[in-house]
């Protein structure tokens, strides 16, 4: 559990730094002489460089264990953002955040590697795995607001300086406390039946359609369109009321997230509700300006709250016995792909159509192109209680 806690830190500050600069990074941008067809290609280069990062960490992670690459994300990505508080032109930073991108790829996937390693029972994993979604959020709904805070007190410099320096110092933290080795589950017990594995032969289990795929893809453009734009329309003197609308983004997530009875609703119905309601969202904050965006930020996060673990869910219930690595890996490519594509788009149409219509069309064709799903495998299944972000 010591472990456990020491890791939810590291992904806590690390989420914190990430978040934090999204209501500046436009900004900051934009005060090196930058365009918004730019802007979209800067934040799309981050999850563009994630995807090799992430393929490249199951590999070593699985190799050489976990501790050498949470160290390493963390340093690097601090690095970085040292540099990123000296840029002076535009294609400065969008190497930049290239690089960082590419290096944050790592930590996810050791840390829930380390995670699954802490316990041979199922239920305990399944805590362990909403722990790190419930402290994804948590980060999330307080550091847009911190981050612009910061910079209406010490400028991009002093924020990029300040955050940067916090992740190497969690860095240097996870050297001295995250374990060398794990023993896995297997090895510690080689008779132990790992149910979730087990279940059933992998041949058992039909190739997952494609079509799934588009799902996270559609979500995933649609999350960077906001994030593209929000900044852009809150204009370079609205840093804070950025920061503060990400943080009832978050916020809302947080409270549908809690509502752990919703589980017990089939994925497929929460994925259609949660995807309509998303679409909804988005077409009132393109053709309704007189709503309060807080508001319709709020809503937008409780659906965000509803979708993200029932994906979860269908994604469990498709993969099947021997098939859930692949399954979930394809599934980060969707979504790493559709946060590229995302902000590109918006960059190169927002003079033709608002971003938020192209999101709310994303939302609908996603929810449109969803397969019936009348298997068994989508009925309700106790272990889905419990959210995964």
């Amino acid at each position: 559990m010591k472990t456990a806690l020491w890791l939810y830190l590291f992904l806590f500050l690390a989420f914190f730094d990430l978040h934090a600069q999204y209501p500046i990074l436009t900004p900051f941008a934009i005060s090196l002489g930058a365009g918004p067809a730019f802007i979209g290609w800067m934040m799309g280069m981050y999850s563009l460089t994630h995807l090799p990062g992430n393929l490249l960490a199951g590999v070593l992670v699985d190799r050489n264990g976990s501790r050498r690459y949470i160290v390493f994300a963390l340093t690097a990505a601090g690095a970085i953002l040292l540099l990123q508080a000296h840029a002076q032109l535009p294609w400065h930073l969008l190497m930049l955040r290239a690089a960082s991108g590419f290096a944050l790829a790592f930590l996810s996937p050791a840390c829930m590697t380390l995670l699954a390693s802490l316990s041979s029972d199922p239920a305990t994993q399944g805590k362990y795995m909403s722990g790190h979604g419930i402290i994804h959020t948590l980060a999330s709904v307080v550091s847009p607001a911190a981050g612009a805070f910061i910079v209406a007190k010490a400028g991009y410099s002093g924020t990029f300086t300040t955050l940067g320096w916090l992740l190497i110092f969690t860095g240097v933290m996870a050297l001295f406390s995250v374990p060398k080795h794990v023993q896995s589950l297997a090895a510690a017990n080689p008779a132990l039946p790992l149910h979730s594995l087990s279940q059933a032969p992998a041949q058992a289990n039909p190739p997952v359609s494609r079509r799934y795929y588009l799902l996270p893809f559609f979500v995933s453009c649609s999350q960077g369109v906001l994030f593209f734009e929000l900044p852009l329309s809150q204009g370079s003197d609205g840093m804070i009321s950025t920061g503060i609308l990400l943080s009832l983004l978050s916020l809302g997530a947080l409270v549908t997230l809690s509502l752990f009875f919703l589980n017990r609703l089939a994925p497929g119905i929460r994925i259609a509700a949660a995807l309509l309601a998303m679409a909804l969202c988005f077409f009132t904050m393109a053709a309704f300006r007189g709503i309060p965006a807080g508001v319709v930020l709020f809503l937008l996060g409780a659906a965000k709250g509803v979708l993200f673990p029932a994906m979860a869910s269908l994604f469990i219930s498709l993969g099947g016995a021997g098939r859930m690595g692949r399954t979930f890996s394809l599934q980060s490519i969707a979504m790493s792909l559709g946060a590229f594509a995302g902000p590109v788009a918006a960059g190169q149409l927002r003079d033709y159509v608002s971003p938020y219509f192209i999101a709310f069309v994303l939302l609908m064709t996603a929810l449109l192109l969803l397969p019936p799903r009348t298997s068994d495998k989508l009925a309700y299944r106790p272990e889905w209680n419990s959210p995964a972000a």
